[in-house]
């Protein structure tokens, strides 16, 4: 280090050695490297002061961001949160409801009593906001209550526990106990929180979800054992209002305005300020990073405004005698899920389809057949009609003809049938199910067009296709944040498809009708609603035989993980995934009645396989060496 740096260094340490000496200990460090110190300590603020390599990895991400050097200080708040047996109960009731009734704005946020407004403090002094917590805490430590009482209440817009004046009185004055603390110390402005306290279960949902969330919040056993801590969170105060996604998948940028996407990165998104972006585009800027760039909005899902907050120090509170009182439930050990599928049916090894088959219920998942746009682009369109509006073949691979649909013929770009190859692939399953000799029971499709020719397809080659009906249900629907349009694709209708002489089941009552169907559903919705959704198929198909299920890649996996027992896959590796499978790939269940579980075993038929066969313009045989 030359003589200035070294005089510089010297006298910035001497600046900051009033902090703790932690903290002098992570500061240190990263202003060898050169780092400003005000740089250093923003570094250290955004990751909570836990460790110099975490401050070291923000810096380096961050070393393009455009506001690094800009004096934004964090906001920060207390909260008091259930940790052990009672802060499960109130994560299993989170998860039930997001699934019963969909998200609403208690989501955002885990379980919490809120003990302060957001406030603000500068970098430098947030060693300040420890040290309150800390002897806030000890002083308080011996006469917190070692259970709180909480009590249900329940109005059209909200659904929690309220705690009882005793707990709340000496909660309260913790609270304030802090503020003064952090007011001394950190020369911060915090306001305590003074009204009635309050653990929210549900709040801000639709009117007819609350008897819903009441009965499943009964089900809350609040005196349930539970150790309480005050944690100190921050977050940035820049993008308070603005919405988070999360990316599912990694995105390179194609142009220099674009950001680039990481499988896991935070996006803040302005809808306000979304006139620059085109369809199927938003400007966010990057958690991670802090650069701002278009992004493509199909490679993220919605996440929770607490996804970004940063956990900085937390205060437990441990009852001063190990004796329970009257009103507290004894320790609870979280008792092992029960389920109808044992542990072992999580083993997958490949067997051989069993000689019983016949007399067991089987489950054949099926990727649709070979789709249109799949071989000729999105514009397969404008390559098949004349200037009159007249359907011809262009190619032999082109359907012979275009089903009759009473909208626009421009919504077979977002529902495209299938190529001849196609038919011809789903009648060949077909026949090679029939030379099987096995029995179909039943026959589900997803409503998208290259799902319904394709089952329609196997029946044909099975010779059932004027036995079988095919039952149209649009929980089979592809995860709607892969389809390129904004919106669900506009389907044809039953009596449409019925007409078009097509085997469908026009009585069928769906599970998931079409209009519960969300463009903005996150992964974690999908994959609740494939797990739902293949439970109803499978209890309402009790008779002997196969299930044939007619959907996308993505439900080979999502349909049968949970018959298998198993937890749902991470969407980076689903995606990873999905794009593995190739048009008619299949996966086969097998169930083992007596020993009440299902099998994944090798399909009863095998793959098929072909390869490509490229446009052929005969004029290159005229054409000189």
């Amino acid at each position: 280090m030359a003589e200035a740096e070294t005089t510089l260094y010297a006298k910035i340490l001497n600046k900051y050695k009033t902090r703790s000496i932690q903290s002098r200990s992570f500061l240190e460090p990263l202003l060898a490297t050169g780092v400003p110190a005000h740089t250093a300590l923003k570094a250290l603020a955004a990751t909570g002061q836990k460790t110099v390599e975490g401050a070291e990895k923000w810096l380096h991400c961050h070393c393009n961001d455009p506001s690094l050097d800009d004096p934004i200080p964090q906001e920060y708040a207390l909260y008091l949160c259930p940790t052990g047996p009672l802060n499960d109960k109130l994560m299993e009731f989170w998860r039930e409801t997001r699934q019963q009734c969909g998200k609403n704005k208690a989501h955002e946020i885990f379980p919490h009593i809120t003990l302060s407004e957001f406030f603000t403090c500068e970098d430098q002094k947030v060693d300040g906001l420890y040290e309150a917590l800390k002897r806030a805490g000890d002083r308080f430590s011996i006469c917190f209550p070692s259970v709180i009482s909480l009590s249900l209440h329940a109005s059209s817009s909200y659904v929690g526990f309220f705690i009882s004046d005793g707990p709340a009185n000496i909660i309260k004055a913790f609270a304030a106990a802090f503020a003064s603390e952090a007011t001394t110390l950190a020369d911060c402005q915090v306001k305590p929180s003074t009204k009635q306290l309050h653990l929210t279960l549900a709040n801000k949902f639709y009117p007819h979800h609350q008897k819903t969330l009441e009965e499943l919040a009964k089900s809350i056993n609040p005196k349930q054992s539970c150790h309480w801590v005050a944690a100190l969170y921050s977050r940035d105060m820049r993008f308070v209002h603005y919405q988070v996604l999360r990316a599912l998948f990694q995105y390179k940028p194609q142009n220099i305005d674009e950001l680039m996407l990481n499988a896991g990165d935070f996006i803040y998104v302005d809808r306000a300020q979304q006139s620059e972006a085109c369809d199927g585009w938003v400007i966010g800027t990057s958690h991670r990073t802090g650069c701002r760039g278009f992004l493509p909005e199909n490679y993220t899902e919605k996440a929770n405004e607490s996804d970004t907050w940063v956990k900085h120090r937390e205060y437990v509170f441990i009852p001063s005698s190990g004796q329970l009182s009257k009103n507290q439930t004894k320790p609870y050990t979280k008792p092992r899920e029960q389920s109808s599928i044992p542990r072992n049916a999580v083993k997958m090894p490949t067997l051989q389809l069993s000689t019983k088959t016949a007399n067991r219920r089987g489950l054949l998942v099926m990727r649709h057949g070979e789709r249109v746009d799949q071989v000729f682009g999105k514009s397969w369109l404008q390559q098949c009609f004349s200037a009159d509006g007249k359907y011809y073949r262009s190619d032999l691979n082109f359907p012979a003809s275009l089903p009759n649909r009473k909208d626009s013929i421009k919504n077979f770009e977002c529902d495209p049938p299938l190529t001849c190859c196609g038919i011809f692939q789903s009648r060949l399953i077909g026949e090679a199910l029939l030379e099987k000799e096995l029995s179909i029971s039943c026959v589900y499709s997803s409503p998208a067009l290259r799902c319904v020719q394709t089952a329609h397809h196997v029946l044909e080659g099975l010779q059932l296709e004027q036995k079988a009906k095919i039952c149209i249900e649009p929980g089979l629907v592809e995860w709607p944040k892969w389809e390129t349009s904004a919106i669900i694709p506009s389907f044809m209708t039953r009596q449409e498809l019925a007409e078009a002489n097509y085997s469908v089941d026009t009585t069928y009552k769906c599970n998931f009708p079409l209009s519960s169907l969300m463009p903005s559903e996150g992964y974690e919705e999908y994959v609740n609603r494939c797990s739902t959704n293949i439970k109803q198929i499978i209890g309402s198909c009790t008779s002997e035989g196969i299930i044939l299920i007619v959907g996308h890649g993505s439900s080979l996996d999502s349909f049968t993980r949970p018959l298998l027992g198993l937890p749902a896959r991470g969407s980076g590796n689903f995606a990873q995934l999905v794009r593995k499978i190739p048009s008619l790939g299949m996966c086969f269940c097998e169930e083992f009645k007596e020993e009440k579980r299902w099998q994944m075993v090798n399909p009863p038929v095998n793959m098929l396989i072909h390869g490509p066969n490229d446009a052929f313009n005969w004029r290159i045989i005229l054409q000189d060496n």
